[in-house]
């Protein structure tokens, strides 16, 4: 998730320096920054996606309630309040479909169309092939060799 962040941030024009890194700060030329609102949302929908995409299919009784308290603790501890404040809301209208990895993968998606229109961005199909496509196989451009 991390690493999608720095990603987003490189391709945005802005340079971050690795945590593991050992220059000294007063010689750097740029200070690392927290990531802002759009870097936190690109890294976790891509966090939420991946994991929808590798649920189980057949999930049993403990996967199942445990993925629901992953996404209710993400409504209460997610560092945007506006942001948690409004997932908690769409939570609470239309919980998580925690059935299948199918089930899953269609709810994120809706949610993260609704969270997209509220923002002007474009929204995008819930079909499983597609989201399969995107999130846990990806094309022939996203394996090298």
């Amino acid at each position: 998730m991390f690493a999608m962040m720095k990603d987003a941030a490189r391709a945005k024009g802005k340079t971050r320096r690795d945590e593991g890194e050992s220059a000294d700060a007063s010689t750097s030329a740029t200070k690392a920054c927290p990531v802002d609102r759009e870097e936190l949302g690109l890294g976790t929908w891509a966090l939420l996606h991946t994991m929808a995409a590798h649920y189980p299919d057949k999930p049993d009784a403990l996967y199942r309630v445990q993925a629901r308290r992953f996404f209710d603790a993400l409504g209460l501890l997610y560092p945007c309040g506006p942001c948690a404040s409004d997932f908690q809301q769409d939570m609470a209208k239309t919980p998580p479909e925690v059935q299948s990895r199918a089930s899953l993968a269609v709810w994120l998606c809706n949610r993260h169309n609704e969270v997209n229109e509220k923002l002007g961005k474009p929204t995008f199909p819930c079909v499983l092939k597609d989201l399969d496509e995107r999130w846990r196989k990806g094309g022939k451009h996203c394996w090298h060799g």
